[in-house]
């Protein structure tokens, strides 16, 4: 019997988030030094949900010290942990790092300063409903659904919730504010799942702006 989602929950939810930060990062933390991935994952939640860093060390933890043996395996009742290039032998080794690393951020304080995203983990967490936005209707499909870029805003607008539309635009404002050059916004439309280029003429942190004038 596999795992039921409120169990999943319970023992490996934040312990998931932690992994997922590792996707397409290198998994090289040492006892003296976070990876970028474990970074963007500590800066991100630190600055919005501080209480999950200890759920995430004691979940890190718990499953460092008790590995699915072989009927659990057989069963399905476990968190495969996904591939982060680690062989299976130290995968134990490494949570009880990232488990640690995350004790000593809570016991002194101490977290990466704010800063724009530097993972597509890191993006697509501060940024959830933009990415939705620029990856559901800005993907490499839109010519073939929309007549234009505005057509794909109205559809946007028309089939959304209004209060994800204002969250949409808050998150908008908050990219803007950031204040990147335009490689960096080209960056950053393009992790958050932007297949397409901006409307001619503009660059994308000019369709940005555009966009969240459009919007709000």
């Amino acid at each position: 019997m596999s795992l039921t989602p409120l169990q999943h929950d319970r023992h490996y939810g934040e312990l998931d988030q932690v992994v997922r930060a590792y996707l397409g990062q290198v998994a090289d933390d040492t006892a003296e030094r976070r990876s970028a991935a474990l970074d963007a994952y500590v800066r991100h939640t630190w600055h919005t949900r501080p209480w999950a860093l200890a759920v995430a060390e004691l979940q890190l933890r718990e499953y460092a010290r008790n590995p699915p043996g072989r009927l659990r395996q057989r069963l399905g009742e476990f968190y495969p942990v996904p591939d982060v290039g680690l062989r299976d032998a130290e995968i134990q080794g490494w949570l009880t790092v990232l488990a640690d690393h995350l004790k000593r951020s809570i016991e002194e304080g101490e977290a990466p300063r704010p800063s724009a995203p530097l993972t597509h983990w890191e993006w697509h967490a501060r940024f959830p409903e933009l990415g939705q936005l620029l990856g559901g209707w800005f993907s490499q499909d839109m010519p073939d659904e929309f007549d234009d870029h505005d057509s794909a805003i109205e559809d946007y607008l028309a089939t959304t919730d209004a209060s994800l539309v204002a969250k949409a635009v808050g998150e908008l404002h908050e990219l803007l504010a950031l204040d990147l050059d335009e490689s960096e916004y080209a960056l950053a439309v393009a992790e958050l799942g932007m297949e397409v280029d901006p409307a001619a003429p503009y660059s994308p942190g000019a369709w940005l702006s555009l966009l969240a004038q459009r919007m709000g």
